[in-house]
């Protein structure tokens, strides 16, 4: 029988590719995305299946799921892809722009989770694979709020892992570095739209440089991302966390699990504060 895999935020970069990298694979495809009737790009495969789930919105997270029940008979893995990276200073975010951080990168998590699990329940299996970040386990200057979501994301997983593996229902979290999406463009703009306090301006222009520094390192592509996804859903193992990222990544999350807390700390901020 055929696998069955459902994709939140499918639209576009790590979503879209890992549809199609499934699709290819022979699994059939719950390819979810907000605006559906926007997708040019899917809709010619027969085993890929397109529709609207938006995860602030609890109706369409149902609605999804049993389309696809009806669609394919099933779902065995679900991939909580949907979100995006408030980038910038804390002060000057807006409180709904906070909220809207947290509805898509974690509570809507759990929402599609909570969902989804009924179903698993009751074929006594299932996957719930959700997307984080190197930002959730270790933090760099103006993200703030994204660190905070992906920290909950991943204290979340961790836990909800324990709590499922009697029920034969796997979570595992999927942690890429940078990627060559349009994530960080999206975020970049959102940072250019907000409001300016001057009294940071020295601290944005230091912090700016650290990122300007890291922009020509080569990135993870949405293709390698799918394909460490598509091990994660595949290799029958119980591992909870698979990283993926280029050298500067890997060596920073080495040294955030290596350093006693304050040396990371300090290390961090060295590398802006040359900048100052």
């Amino acid at each position: 029988m055929k696998k069955t895999i459902l994709i939140t935020g499918a639209s576009s970069g790590i979503g879209k590719t890992s549809a199609k990298h499934f699709a290819a694979h022979g699994w059939n495809v719950i390819a979810t995305m907000r605006n559906p009737e926007k997708e040019q790009d899917l809709n010619n495969q027969e085993n890929i299946f397109i529709t609207r789930l938006d995860v602030q919105k609890q109706e369409t997270i149902q609605a999804a799921i049993q389309q696809g029940i009806e669609k394919f008979g099933h779902i065995d893995v679900l991939v909580n892809n949907a979100g995006y990276g408030e980038f910038g200073i804390f002060e000057t975010t807006p409180e709904d722009q906070v909220k809207t951080q947290f509805d898509i990168n974690v509570f809507g998590v759990m929402d599609t989770i909570r969902a989804i699990l009924p179903h698993f329940r009751a074929k006594k299996s299932g996957m719930i694979i959700n997307i984080s970040s190197g930002a959730g386990k270790f933090t760099l200057p103006l993200i703030s709020l994204y660190s905070a979501s992906k920290f909950a994301l991943e204290g979340f997983s961790e836990s909800l892992s324990f709590e499922l593996a009697d029920l034969n229902i796997g979570v595992k979290i999927v942690e890429p570095g940078g990627t060559t999406t349009n994530f960080g463009a999206v975020s970049g703009e959102k940072f250019a739209a907000k409001p300016v306090i001057e009294d940071y301006n020295h601290f944005i222009g230091a912090a700016g440089q650290l990122f300007a520094s890291l922009s020509g390192q080569q990135l993870a592509t949405a293709e390698a991302v799918a394909s460490v996804i598509y091990e994660a859903a595949t290799d029958g193992k119980d591992t909870l966390r698979y990283v993926i990222g280029n050298e500067d990544f890997n060596q920073r999350m080495a040294n955030r699990h290596s350093l006693p807390d304050q040396e990371y700390v300090d290390l961090i901020k060295e590398s802006y504060k040359k900048y100052l």
